[in-house]
């Protein structure tokens, strides 16, 4: 008894230490409710038969306008207005409690890094660029609401993260923010350079890898924020990787190391009454961070298309209404040209999306929410639909 006491009171003891030198939070979002989704159409670009996606779905639907989170950051006063900061973050499915992110332990963002009012803040880590940090003011659905975010549109500001990355962000000068970032490999591990196959001396097995394998990325961006304007300005590149692959013989074939460009402009003004979103960008050569629309999502992460170009537009309004905001929004993303191994007779065309939403504080953390999103030409398809709608709820903590 006595040694479990004294267990104890050392184990507070070291807590107040920790905690006067360190501040760690814990925090996280709960989002879940009911709705209703139904995706319609084919899959096809070239009218084949037999390629029917119809399905739809009615019941419980979760992570709708927020991803559902837990979280731990903290920092530490290293003197001289400087801090070492953290941050550890994971994404998970409400309804089956499992991990998201490819079933990541840390996949929403898993940083360390250096930070000072003075000169800004570097970390490094996995964590998202800095389109998907700076668009959330020109986005009237402060890139959530499923399929209702810009993102669907701009894939570039779709909740991209890259692996392996060191951020640098500038303090904020009067309204603008800076930021930069290069991941060493956006997805996954560093993969090693070599030229030729080599055989793992344990397995046996042979790989084949070149250099540039990995998928090297730059993020870039500028926002300002005052008063009643809010304006984003974004780059990313993301290089697809060549790898080597074991063919017949022995002998290796290289893919293609496509280099995937991406730019954004946005802005915002508040009128007070209602306020005012316009954006516009183009990707080249792929898509970065394709949208899920419903069970579809037909198009993975950095993905290369060569020759594609996709012009994408945003037109949209959010007013505050009682203790609640209203949210309406156009996205078109247009292929305006084709990718160059693009089959002949498919067809790309302009997705459209119209979405209508509406939240509503219950307090400080809690509220509730309405969404309606209509889809079509979804991932360019001819003839491909979505429908979304959805009741819910969302705490903070």
């Amino acid at each position: 008894m006595k040694k479990t006491l004294l267990a104890a009171a050392l184990t507070v003891g070291f807590f107040g230490v920790a905690q006067a030198e360190t501040s760690v939070t814990l925090y996280g979002i709960l989002d879940g409710g009911i709705g209703y989704q139904k995706v319609s159409g084919s899959s096809s670009r070239t009218g084949a038969a037999n390629t029917d996606i119809d399905g739809k779905r009615v019941g419980m639907i979760n992570g709708i306008q927020s991803g559902n989170r837990w979280g731990l950051k903290g920092a530490e006063d290293l003197g001289d207005g400087l801090r070492a900061v953290f941050q550890l973050e994971s994404g998970f499915d409400l309804g089956r409690g499992t991990h998201a992110q490819n079933d990541r332990l840390f996949g929403r963002q898993a940083t360390l890094g250096l930070a000072s009012d003075a000169w800004g803040q570097l970390d490094v880590g996995r964590q998202t660029n800095i389109g998907s940090k700076y668009f959330g003011a020109i986005d009237p659905f402060a890139l959530g609401f499923d399929q209702a975010n810009m993102g669907a549109a701009f894939t570039a500001v779709n909740t991209v993260r890259y692996d392996n990355m060191v951020m640098y962000q500038t303090p904020n000068f009067s309204g603008f923010q800076f930021g930069v970032g290069y991941s060493f490999n956006g997805d996954g591990s560093q993969s090693w350079d070599r030229d030729v196959a080599y055989v793992d001396p344990i397995s046996g097995a042979s790989t084949y890898n070149t250099k540039d394998a990995n998928k090297k990325a730059i993020t870039t961006g500028l926002r300002y924020a005052n008063g009643p304007i809010a304006a984003a300005l974004s780059y990313d590149q993301i290089k697809s990787g060549s790898v080597l692959t074991a063919g017949a013989g022995g002998t290796a074939t290289a893919s293609n190391n496509v280099t995937i460009r991406s730019w954004n402009l946005g802005a915002a003004y508040d009128f007070e009454v209602v306020k005012a979103h316009l954006a516009f960008g183009q990707t080249r050569n792929g898509l970065l961070q394709a949208a899920t629309f419903g069970d579809r999502k037909d198009v993975g992460a950095f993905s290369a298309a060569d020759g594609l170009k996709v012009n994408s537009y945003l037109v949209g309004l959010s007013a505050p209404i009682g203790n609640g905001k209203v949210m309406a929004s156009w996205t078109m993303a247009d292929p305006t040209s084709e990718p160059d191994n693009n089959p002949v007779g498919a067809e790309w065309k302009k997705q459209h999306i119209y979405s209508l939403g509406y939240t509503y504080n219950l307090s400080k953390r809690t509220n509730v929410y309405a969404i309606g999103s209509y889809a079509k030409n979804v991932h360019f398809l001819p003839d491909a639909k979505s429908t979304l709608v959805g009741l819910g709820l969302r705490h903070q903590f």
